[in-house]
């Protein structure tokens, strides 16, 4: 079993006000327009209160140095990377999943950021973006969950075209942009894009330029088709771009495919999510080996039979900025493989 320990972000300095570099960006223009899926946010100053519904969404401002700013969170998967624990636990949460719309009202905020419109939007279970606007709360999402998806249907959406961590980019541009911190926001995108080069770096030192892979998510039930990647999400991005093949050639995100499908495409490597929700038993990555090394179909595969499992924090199969921790994750699954070659 290979198992990743979650990295460090190098740039959580800034969540401890220990920023020292040179600002090579130019400051914000206020009043300042916004394009944000689809419609056009304006701000005549940088907010000082903000909501933010999703563990990405927050993750990004407390990076930006922004924890202050923050007033309530809400919408979390698990805990707060380890850099962000003492500034979390200085922000009220609001709730572990969905707050009540007049429970984030009462934060007074400035400004609601949303990782998913399933929260946030035309139809939210939190509020409607209508709900806020009139009150003069703009909504801010997260651009992964909108550009190229449509969430017209609810729920998770479906994804037309493929996602790319320029998604990502671009929210944490967007946020820096709106609180004035673009200084921030360039360092942490040029860390965030030298960490994935380095692991491409690393891929191709390998010499390995066959490998197959399959990203088990969840399953409804152990017995039953598991949730698996496909290649229009994110973990279809983390493989795609490290040279290395999906098994799963669907349009789907994360369609359901049977065991003895998985089975005979035979994956070098096999990927399991890690998470702290409890929705299904295969939520625990612990379930999941048990059943990989037991179940007579699953157990076959070359990946069980030489222990090229990897256990990867499940956000970091999501569009999120724990992202570049799955390609590294990845990436080192590839090194491993080679190296027992």
């Amino acid at each position: 079993m290979i198992n990743h320990d979650k990295r460090v972000l190098a740039v959580g300095v800034f969540a401890a006000g220990l920023i020292s570099s040179v600002s090579f960006a130019s400051a914000t223009e206020y009043p300042l327009s916004i394009e944000n899926c689809g419609t056009v946010l304006q701000f005549d100053a940088a907010p000082e209160r903000i909501v933010s519904l999703g563990q990405s969404t927050t993750e990004i401002l407390y990076s930006l140095g922004l924890a202050e700013k923050v007033k309530g969170t809400g919408v979390w998967f698990g805990p707060v990377m380890d850099e962000f624990k003492d500034v979390n636990a200085s922000v009220p949460r609001l709730a572990d999943n969905d707050p009540g719309f007049e429970t984030v009202v009462a934060q007074k905020p400035q400004l609601v950021a949303t990782q998913y419109q399933w929260h946030v939007g035309p139809k939210g279970t939190v509020g409607t973006t209508e709900q806020f606007n009139e009150l003069s709360i703009p909504v801010y999402t997260a651009p992964a969950d909108c550009v190229g998806k449509d969430n017209a249907g609810g729920g998770d959406g479906v994804r037309h075209e493929g996602f790319t961590m320029d998604l990502i980019y671009r929210e944490i541009s967007d946020l820096a942009q709106i609180f004035d911190v673009e200084d921030r926001g360039e360092e942490l995108v040029a860390t965030l894009k030298e960490r994935q080069a380095n692991s491409l770096e690393r891929v191709t030192a390998s010499g390995h330029d066959n490998v197959s892979a399959v990203f088990w998510f969840s399953s409804p039930e152990i017995n039953s088709d598991p949730y698996v990647a496909g290649k229009n999400g994110a973990a279809g991005y983390i493989a795609g771009k490290l040279g290395v093949r999906n098994i799963i050639d669907s349009n789907e995100e994360w369609p359901t495919v049977g065991w003895e499908t998985i089975a005979r495409a035979n994956p070098d490597i096999i990927v399991i999510g890690k998470m702290g929700r409890r929705r299904f038993p295969a939520d625990d990555w612990q379930v999941k080996m048990d059943f990989l090394k037991t179940d007579p179909v699953a157990s076959q595969m070359k990946a069980v039979r030489n222990g090229n499992i990897v256990v990867m924090d499940a956000q970091s199969m999501d569009p999120t900025i724990r992202l570049i921790n799955g390609i590294e994750t990845l990436a080192e699954a590839v090194e491993r493989l080679s190296a027992s070659n």
